[in-house]
């Protein structure tokens, strides 16, 4: 076995021996599929943290000539496959992990002539007959012993981790950018000892004009995941397994790492963050222990037109419009708001949901990411209202109807120079914001289904919280009043009949004369079926 060529199972081993192991062996079924066909091209692009480097070594150890992986996966779901041991430890593969050979030369633009020296060098000692030690042309090598060697047999399988590193960390080198174009053109073009061609990245292939040769590849993105959606991360199934394997609340890990979803599955969790999760018993954003927010903070100073608006809205729970089609694939070319929000889709800082063409903030552990991100980016009247929302919170749980009023008038007022205020749309996304720290308590559940209509906000108290829960129905340039009447009317409490205790209808209405928020709180009591008898404030 090679650094290189045939690197054998030992990094999917580990995997596998980890306290915490998820079977996604299933994708081989899909590779399987592809091997050796004009879609044996496949470029997966997805943020980090989530199983990019796993997957690689899962296909390397299934692959590779010189190691027996068949006891590794005889108790994995792609044993059951029909093809699982015609394919199994049958090809010579080729692993290049691209961070790892970047820093491994002293010019970016050397970095293709440093994959032919080092891949060049174990193929020679794997097969000397037909490699001389004049041989510089990767390509050339490979055809040779496709060619000659009777002993390769199915030819090469390639595994590429990161492939777009190098257009990550050399965002300005176009020489290097075009070098390296030019490398995997020449490396998989016509090439007919590629049997599979499987590459990793954070961005989705960029077409370089000319060096446009790489659209051979099938893009699986987390705009567009196709057949491989779930493959991305941990599915809501294998998440509510692991939470009842290891006592914890799948409420709170939906709560935490849920909201990427895509058109097959609704509900993608971030894997690494479940994984620590469990391990450390503790729901906590565990973002930053390979990202940090100093990252998110350079695309939220991009300050574009609408870009603001669309995280403040976010922040509030609202999604945004956007079109992805125009974004470049790279980390420079940024025309608006949407370039850098479709970044962030593929950086794992924003949800993207295809059939609405809608992004979105997915959970409470990006959320607070963004709101890390926002606070040292001088975005005074956002944090300002989140500092303020706990007082709020504590004036709606005491009845003080003037005080809630008083509250959302001021969250108002400071976002009228960045958020449009004109629909009860806005108004939720105001009222979302200054509820910002109910969160803590509190699931808030938008549009919550009550068998005769919907109520606009529902706050439903996490387990275990003596706090009560609250429907929020919002007006816009009637009544408080009104509102109120509308959740009796449509008897909106019912949809809470199994929650026992007492409860709070907060109605909230914007008066565009007054330009003001008024506010009625009524406390109702859930102890039994009947519609309870209220006490109005």
């Amino acid at each position: 076995m090679g650094i290189y060529l045939n690197p054998g199972n030992d990094g999917f081993k580990r995997a596998v021996r980890s306290e915490i192991y998820v079977d996604k062996s299933a994708l081989i079924t899909y590779t399987n599929n592809v091997l050796d066909t004009e879609k044996a091209f496949v470029c997966v692009s997805r943020p980090r943290r989530f199983g990019k480097s796993m997957a690689a070594n899962m296909l390397c150890a299934y692959y590779s000539k010189g190691c027996s992986s068949k006891e590794l996966f005889q108790d994995l779901e792609i044993s059951k496959d029909d093809f699982f041991e015609i394919n199994l430890n049958q090809y010579d593969v080729i692993l290049l992990n691209i961070p790892q050979l970047l820093r491994r030369v002293k010019n970016p633009e050397e970095l293709p002539a440093c994959i032919e020296e080092k891949v060049i060098a174990e193929i020679r000692e794997a097969y000397p007959v037909f490699v001389d030690s004049s041989e510089k042309s990767l390509p050339d090598a490979l055809t040779s012993v496709y060619k000659k060697a009777s002993v390769t047999g199915n030819g090469f399988v390639f595994i590429i981790d990161e492939w777009d590193c190098l257009f990550r960390e050399e965002k300005e080198n176009k020489k290097a950018q075009r070098n390296y174009l030019d490398f995997l053109r020449d490396l998989f073009k016509d090439r007919t000892y590629v049997k599979l061609a499987y590459m990793t990245g954070i961005l989705p292939i960029k077409k370089y004009g000319t060096h446009s040769a790489l659209n051979i590849f099938d893009e699986f993105s987390m705009t567009n995941p196709k057949r491989l959606a779930k493959y991305v991360g941990f599915t809501e199934e294998e998440v509510r397994a692991l939470c009842q394997e290891y006592e914890m609340d799948f409420e709170e890990a939906k709560r935490w790492y849920d909201g990427y979803c895509f058109r097959r599955i609704n509900h993608i969790y971030n894997p690494k963050s479940i994984v620590d999760a469990m391990l450390e018993e503790t729901f906590q954003s565990y973002w930053t222990g390979t990202e940090t927010y100093e990252a998110l903070r350079v695309y939220i100073d991009m300050n574009f037109d609408g870009l603001k608006d669309a995280i403040v809205a976010m922040l509030g729970g609202i999604s945004c419009k956007i079109d992805t089609g125009i974004f470049q694939n790279d980390m420079m070319s940024f025309q608006g708001r949407d370039d850098v929000l479709t970044l962030l889709i593929h950086l794992g800082y924003l949800a993207y949901n295809e059939a609405k063409q809608e992004v979105l903030i997915p959970n409470e552990e990006v959320r607070s990411e963004f709101l890390r991100a926002v606070r040292q980016s001088n975005w005074h009247e956002v944090t300002d209202a989140v500092e303020r929302s706990e007082e709020l919170l504590e004036a709606t749980l005491n009845c003080d109807a003037k005080a809630v009023a008083e509250g959302i008038d001021l969250v108002q007022m400071e976002h009228t120079s960045i958020l449009s205020y004109h629909n009860e749309n806005s108004l939720s996304c105001v009222i979302t914001l200054a509820y910002y720290s109910a969160k803590k308590d509190y699931t808030l559940i938008r549009e919550f289904p009550t068998g005769k209509g919907f109520a606009d906000i529902v706050f439903l108290p996490h387990r275990n919280s003596d706090k009560p829960a609250l429907i929020v129905e919002l007006k816009w340039n009637q009544s408080a009043e009104g509102a109120i009447k509308q959740i009796k009317k449509q008897q909106y409490v019912q949809a809470l009949k199994e929650y026992k205790g007492n409860l709070l209808l907060v109605a909230v209405n914007y008066d565009k004369k007054t330009k003001r928020h008024e506010c009625v709180i009524e406390e109702v009591n859930c102890s039994d079926n009947n519609f309870p008898l209220s006490k109005s404030f």
